[in-house]
């Protein structure tokens, strides 16, 4: 199974929907040419040709290719929820949790830097796909609130900003490292994990070791 492409349950016996075969023809298409030639190599005619469909069949499905690339991302997602449940399974020492979630976080850049590549440069120009990716962000508010406020009732955390606030910048925070380790730059992998581990513990708890 390709990686980044939507797949249905295998319990599922019905038929798929001709409508389902459609989009998801398109999306296996829009997959190979994105490995192949990265998103501005892309033609949608190419990609429909690809998947057997007409044009108008693309465009009743998404708005354009940057919407059909956010459509893959749904793998990512998961693994993003997969992270933020290592980080708040308080059982564990802080340290352990925050290497371990940063950890996850740059494994799933390792998984899917081709469609992260694409997302990145979709969302610089379309505010469509940039309130998809900070919606998926923002949803991890919450949980990470609520666990800076667990941690602070049991006198691990410090006291200080309001939890919402600490969680919005922090998560906003691993949004730049994503996007660090995508594109890439003079920090290794090991030197980013360490600064963010920093960053993460000096913050919560005001301490690094």
């Amino acid at each position: 199974m390709q990686r980044g492409l939507p797949v249905r349950s295998a319990t599922d016996r019905r038929q798929p929907q001709k409508s389902d075969l459609r989009r998801n023809a398109i999306l296996e298409s829009l997959d190979h040419h994105l490995r192949e030639v990265g998103l501005d190599g892309i033609n949608i005619a190419d990609v429909t040709r690809r998947a057997g469909v007409t044009r108008s069949a693309f465009y009743f499905y998404f708005e354009n290719k940057a919407a059909a690339v956010a459509a893959l991302l749904e793998p990512m997602y998961d693994d993003g929820f997969l992270a933020s449940d290592i980080l708040t399974a308080t059982t564990r020492p802080p340290r352990d949790r925050i290497r371990a979630m940063l950890e996850a976080l740059l494994d799933t850049v390792d998984q899917h830097r081709y469609l992260l590549e694409a997302m990145l440069e979709a969302r610089a120009t379309n505010p469509a796909i940039r309130r998809v990716w900070d919606d998926a962000r923002d949803s991890f508010i919450p949980e990470l609130s609520a666990m800076i406020a667990d941690e602070r009732a049991a006198g691990r955390a410090e006291d200080g900003p309001p939890t919402e606030v600490l969680a919005e910048l922090l998560l906003e925070f691993n949004d730049r490292l994503l996007e660090r380790y995508t594109v890439g730059g003079r920090l290794t992998r090991d030197q980013l994990v360490d600064g963010a581990e920093a960053l993460w513990l000096g913050t919560l708890y005001g301490h690094v070791g």
